[in-house]
């Protein structure tokens, strides 16, 4: 069961938000319909906190999906979906912030929405015509609270057959779009624009300059039919070298010979694979919905290593790098990760284990718990706030308040079953307290022998009996 849980954890945040609304309906907590998709623990934190995190967390090692290209409409501004509040579209954010607050409303999977102007504008009309509850899941937050106390949150996700096809519909109608744009470019013999590392001046197709700087200055971005607004693309980079930043690095110098001389060096003059601002100018980021490059070039990969040989990718382990609960140590196993905990700070996580004999749920729990209190900087014992993060350690080290828990009832909530982390790898290496056996345990344990029965029965009609009954007649005629 435990395994079975970890790989659930190992999943997107849609599997480990499944997994606690089982555990909050087997505990008795009020939720209604499907939940899925990720948003923190926070978003269900109660109307009167001024401290609920508004948006999804990600520790700094893992890397952010890449983000579409936003729709033209005709007009800029986007409304609410229950009122008459109206937001400029690079103000999404304050929109759903808006909306979580004033509305208990939160929409899954934002980011994976191809034209929000569109989807909030469908979602309105919608609303207008059925009851919210018609569409959304309902969360019950502070459910051990006096039911005035209680708030309802609607959680607005793509398990809804009606949310999925609109969200489908919006990334093809972008990747339509994007396609006939990428015609417009192939075929405009308008293009003009100069070599942003000579004086050279191309007119007539995109194609001319892109070949021109890969060839004569070893800079290349990709082949032409892959790119798309490809004016604003080399907008953006003569952007970065007129503020004397490197492309790959994006390191800053005092003037434009020590720019250059860095980017021959140390062969930077290419781009960062790797920067997420640049995804939107290549259609490959368009192809696939919810898909990164990465992701559709690695699945290319396995059909032509499927084509010649057997597929053994489900067998490989990849390493878990997962992150310290206190500082932003990284460790590829989990018994390193206790270890600097213990070593560093103070903190034995598997003597708390013990000692408190928490299950796997309450791990995941006091993890989450711990992890929302250190992003407020505030100490989980005396409950103290400081400035930065660096205060808070010293203080909780200093005090020893980092080396015990609080009252059970601080931290073993329903709220966090929700990860504080999208990505919080840590979750993953849980286990229950039952699968740790220490060595003097193992030792102390008695080792019952088989039962052996005295039928005579059983003696005399048992096969190796038999056969040696068998071999002895055969050497007596002999």
């Amino acid at each position: 069961m435990v395994l079975g849980l970890c790989y659930l954890l190992s999943r997107p945040v849609t599997f480990i938000l499944g997994f606690a609304e089982a555990k909050l309906q087997k505990e008795g907590h009020a939720k209604e319909g499907p939940l899925c998709s990720a948003f923190p623990a926070d978003y269900l934190g109660s109307s009167s906190d001024t401290e609920c995190i508004l948006e999804p967390l990600t520790l700094p090692e893992s890397p952010v999906s890449p983000g579409g290209v936003a729709a033209v409409e005709d007009s800029p501004h986007v409304p609410c979906i229950f009122c008459n509040e109206c937001y400029l579209l690079p103000e999404q954010s304050q929109l759903l912030k808006h909306m979580i607050i004033e509305h208990k409303l939160v929409i899954a999977d934002v980011k994976l929405v191809a034209d929000f102007r569109r989807y909030i504008l469908h979602w309105k009309k919608r609303f207008a015509e059925q009851p919210i509850t018609d569409f959304c899941s309902v969360i019950r937050t502070n459910s051990e609270a006096p039911l005035e106390e209680q708030d309802n949150y609607f959680l607005l996700c793509d398990v809804l057959p009606e949310d999925r096809l609109l969200r489908e519909q919006l990334q093809q109608k972008r990747l339509r779009e994007i396609l006939e744009q990428q015609q417009r470019e192939r075929d405009d013999t308008s293009f003009h624009s100069m070599c942003m590392f000579c004086d050279q001046e191309f007119t007539g197709n995109r194609s001319v300059l892109l070949n021109h700087m890969a060839r004569e200055h070893a800079f290349n971005i990709g082949l032409p039919d892959n790119i798309v607004n490809c004016s604003e693309f080399l907008a953006v980079l003569q952007e970065k070298l007129d503020n004397l930043q490197c492309l790959y690095c994006e390191k800053i110098f005092r003037d434009k010979n020590t720019l250059k001389d860095h980017m021959r060096k140390k062969q930077h003059r290419r781009i960062n694979a790797k920067n997420k601002e640049y995804d939107r100018f290549y259609i490959i980021n368009y192809l696939e919905f919810g898909k990164s490059w990465e992701e559709v070039q690695s699945e290319d990969d396995r059909e032509l290593i499927d084509n010649l040989e057997e597929d053994w990718s489900d067998w490989e382990e990849h390493p878990v790098c997962a992150v310290c609960l206190f500082c932003e140590q990284q460790a590829d196993t989990t018994g390193k990760l206790y270890l600097h905990m213990q070593k560093s700070h103070g903190f034995d996580f598997l003597k708390i284990k013990s000692e408190h004999g928490l299950n796997f749920y309450q791990q995941v729990k006091l993890v989450n718990f711990i992890r929302r209190e250190i992003h407020h900087c505030r100490c989980y014992n005396c409950q103290e706030k400081f400035q930065s993060k660096g205060e808070l350690i010293s203080h909780m080290e200093e005090t020893k308040h980092i080396t015990f828990l609080p009252a059970r009832s601080t931290w073993d909530q329903p709220q966090y079953y929700f990860p504080t982390y999208e990505n919080d790898t840590l979750l993953c290496t849980l286990s229950d307290s039952e699968d740790l056996v220490t060595e003097d345990q193992s030792e102390d344990v008695p080792v019952v022998s088989e039962d052996i029965s005295n039928l005579k029965a059983l003696k005399q009609s048992s096969v190796l009996n038999q056969l040696l009954r068998e071999e002895n007649n055969s050497q007596e005629k002999n």
